[in-house]
């Protein structure tokens, strides 16, 4: 008898596996170019969407993020006793009590000092007088070139803007409007996680999938509000150190300083440098020399320094550390957006899509300029490997 060659039967079954493989990596090749163009285009175009749209969107927005921030201490109040909707209540107003002793240890000593502006004012330019004699060839300079490029035909026209006091009676009515929905929007939303939840476990068809949805619901909100409190808490401590550093130095309002420090540190980047401006002018307008005016601002880098290299990254470890650029890239993305409480925002919102993305898959977007997959898929692989089916 003749044996039979196997390869003969497995030749036709290879080669329609490769076709079924090539289509198959056309076709998520084609999908994952339509998500990436959408994702594009959303990206660019939500800017002004929400811009457009911020007294709806910014609301919501917030009170999202405070409902991820407090649900952990409504849930701990509820284990206590306390109902559902007392417990979110009191969550609340635990918030808002924090926001507004931070406010006031602020606002209060600021007001006072906002009447020596102008006597610092006329002090900072004193000074930087004093530095521009020093530099007098670089004005002597400026001078020949003024002269050679100078037109006396052109006037300019400056148009009158509106005083500081009118913008803030303008702003007051629709910025009151906006806090009140964001915090009952907030109570709202707290009070119904015990549903949500609910619905996460038990109204899904799959129970792989309702298990998979509440462990993202748990891991958005557990990775954020440890976050915010973990961070809330070391800002507390450089508050504390800025205003017992600010007491010992001679600065006038010590108490404003370390509020002021505390809440700046929570925008990274960009709030310890505006802290390190504000020290620098105030020094310089109320010290006699520019080397004693830059001394609080030179402490205060200093110890920024320490708790952004050595201290944070030490207590926060690996599951929080992010990307500089992308930080950077989401806080000028939401400060564009929403202007200051876009900035607070961006961090949280970063946290969440971070959550999210570890869950779902982040999107490979080198490997697919040179022809990967856009998302880690197990379809490809068990095509390649037949036995493992």
């Amino acid at each position: 008898m003749s044996e039979i060659d196997p390869s003969t039967h497995a030749d036709p079954a290879s080669a329609q596996r490769s076709r079924r493989l090539a289509f198959a990596e056309q076709e998520l090749r084609l999908i994952s170019s339509l998500v990436l163009l959408i994702g594009l285009g959303l990206f660019l175009a939500l800017p002004f969407v929400l811009s457009i749209g911020s007294v709806v969107f910014l609301p919501v927005v917030t009170a999202l993020v405070l409902t991820v921030i407090l649900s952990p201490l409504a849930d701990k109040l509820n284990g206590w006793g306390l109902p559902n909707a007392l417990a979110s209540l009191v969550s609340l107003l635990i918030f808002f009590a924090i926001l507004l002793l931070a406010l006031a240890l602020i606002l209060q000593p600021a007001t006072v000092l906002f009447e020596d502006v102008p006597a610092m004012t006329e002090q900072v330019m004193l000074r930087f007088g004093e530095l521009r004699e020093q530099f007098a060839w670089v004005a002597q300079i400026n001078e020949q070139l003024a002269e050679l490029f100078d037109n006396d035909g052109e006037r300019e026209v400056v148009l009158a803007s509106p005083s500081l006091i009118e913008e803030l009676a303008f702003a007051t009515p629709s910025f009151v409007i906006e806090a009140v929905l964001t915090l009952l929007m907030a109570y709202f939303m707290v009070e119904a996680r015990v549903r949500l939840r609910q619905r996460l476990l038990f109204g899904r068809s799959s129970f792989g999938t309702s298990i998979k949805a509440a462990r993202v619901l748990r891991e958005v909100q557990d990775r954020v509000a440890a976050y915010i409190l973990t961070v809330g808490a070391i800002n507390a401590v450089v508050g504390v150190v800025v205003a017992l550093g600010a007491w010992a130095l001679g600065v006038d309002a010590p108490v404003m300083w370390g509020g002021l420090a505390a809440l700046l540190n929570f925008l990274p980047y960009i709030g310890p440098i505006v802290m390190v401006v504000l020290l620098s002018l105030f020094g310089i307008g109320t010290s006699e020399t520019i080397f004693l005016g830059l001394v609080p601002a030179a402490a205060y880098l200093g110890l920024h320094t320490v708790e952004a290299n050595v201290v944070t990254p030490s207590i926060l470890g690996a599951r929080f550390t992010m990307n500089p650029v992308v930080i950077l890239i989401t806080l000028s993305y939401f400060t564009w957006i929403w202007g200051v409480f876009g900035a607070l925002l961006s961090v949280p919102i970063l946290l969440m899509l971070t959550a999210l993305f570890d869950h779902i898959g982040r999107p490979n977007l080198v490997g697919f300029i040179f022809g990967e997959p856009l998302f880690a898929t197990e379809i490809l692989t068990a095509e390649r490997d037949p036995a493992a089916s």
